[in-house]
């Protein structure tokens, strides 16, 4: 073998040997250096920035994307990629920031007087800004005036206040990435795997992206709507079986499966690719599947089920899992589990009784795990916003017409929708219609 001192350029051209044992199978190897170039160049060629994104922001990244690749040669490369990363969320932000206001921000200062900035670029507006010391920035589609002190932790305010961040669950990822940005620029040691490095670099895409209005196929945290298709579930009381399947396939099934109830329903339904993990425990009436499932018919025979889907032939769509509205009912001292708006729009007087809650959540199991802490009164649980330790927040509180009124408000349906008092022996036993208020 060549040493370094002998030859360094071929000690720098080498292939360092920890990153062979990085396979598409996981830990192993270790792999030909051919395949490890191969593998990890497929990898990063997986994270594409849209077209509009900001030149600065684009070069960075790409930037980065090389840094990547070459930590074929050198491993130590893969933590300076992962670095560099988290500081460059900032720089994204601040370029979006400057797009998005187009050269023109108006502040406000203490004493209430206005002034135009006029900039051309985002640091250009930090400088003129901060000389006005403690001001205000109109943020959000309703203009409200809000302080902005132009750090990262102000900038995704800004983001979130601008719905170019959203999701329940990545407040508290956008959390996360702040606190390790300031632990990087503090001063750290660490060595990362590449993929640890990978996961920092297609969020830091998924990001950006989403922070220039697109979202992304199958993402983890800023995900594009996620097909639909009709489905049909179907259970024999007798025995307690229940079985899933794609609607289309009910005339193909066993005539032992004639004595099954079936039910119905567009839900998130796609074995071996991605399938709602809760669906077995559907409810036409409340919320437990962990991706919204929209009822279409039923209960009923698997022969008027097949006579319906021939007469109906509803179409599979899409839904968008981030940022849903449910409202839930406290009452007697008993939880219930979360309704979508439109089935609470349709409940009878007796149904409409106790104190509801308006909450904006990405599923129903955090809404529901909320409200249980919240009327225990558990340390950290707000009941009004953003809840400081759940990923949720509470959009209103009272009766029924006030919590879909601020459903509304807040773009949900609320047009009632009729459904009948149906769900899935599984739904029995893993979602209890109720639980007591206090654990």
């Amino acid at each position: 073998m060549t040493s370094r001192t002998n030859d360094p350029l071929a000690a720098l051209q080498a292939v360092d040997p920890r990153v062979l044992h990085f396979t598409p199978f996981g830990l192993g190897g270790p792999m030909r250096p051919q395949d490890a170039a191969d593998y990890q160049q497929r990898l990063i060629s997986n994270l594409v920035l849209a077209d509009d994104v900001a030149q600065t922001t684009r070069q960075k990244f790409e930037q980065l994307c090389a840094g990547y690749a070459h930590g074929l040669l050198c491993y130590d490369l893969f933590t300076l990629v992962s670095d560099a990363a988290k500081l460059t969320l900032e720089q994204a932000l601040r370029d979006r920031f400057a797009a998005h206001h187009n050269g023109t921000v108006t502040a406000r200062n203490q004493a209430g007087s206005e002034r135009q900035i006029n900039y051309t670029s985002y640091a250009d507006f930090h400088d003129q800004y901060k000389r006005l010391r403690n001001s205000e920035i109109r943020m959000g589609s309703s203009n409200t005036w809000t302080p902005f002190n132009g750090t990262l932790d102000g900038l995704l305010r800004w983001a979130r206040r601008e719905g170019l961040l959203r999701g329940q669950r990545n407040r508290g990822v956008e959390r996360a990435k702040k606190n390790l940005r300031n632990l990087t620029a503090h001063g750290m040691f660490q060595l990362l795997t590449p993929v640890d490095v990978y996961r920092d670099l297609s969020d830091l895409a998924e990001i950006i992206n989403h922070l220039w209005g697109h979202a992304t196929p199958g993402g983890r945290l800023y995900p594009a709507p996620i097909p639909r298709d009709v489905v049909a579930i179907g259970w024999d009381t007798t025995t307690g079986s229940v079985r899933a399947g794609h609607a289309a396939q009910l005339a193909d099934q066993q005539e032992e499966e004639d004595g099954f109830t079936f039910v119905l329903m567009r839900a998130v339904f796609w074995p071996g690719e991605r399938e709602d993990p809760n669906l077995m425990e559907y409810d036409a009436r409340n919320a437990t599947t962990h991706f919204p499932a929209e009822y279409l018919w039923g209960p009923g025979s698997r022969a008027q089920a097949i006579a319906w889907l021939e007469q109906e032939a509803p179409e599979p769509d899409s839904c968008d899992s981030l940022d849903q509205v449910f409202v839930i009912r406290v009452h007697d001292g008993r939880i219930h589990l979360p309704m979508y708006p439109g089935v609470a729009a349709a409940l009878l007087p007796p149904e409409q009784q106790g104190s509801w809650h308006a909450v904006r959540a990405d599923g129903p199991a955090e809404v529901f795990a909320h409200t249980r802490a919240a009327s225990a009164a558990t340390t950290g649980h707000v009941r009004t916003g953003e809840c400081g330790q759940c990923p949720v927040e509470t959009i209103a509180s009272g009766d029924l017409v006030t919590v879909l009124r601020a459903a509304r408000a807040a773009g949900a349906d609320v047009s009632p929708l009729t459904t009948p008092d149906v769900r899935t022996p599984f739904a029995d036993l893993m979602a209890p219609r109720s639980v007591a208020a206090t654990p």
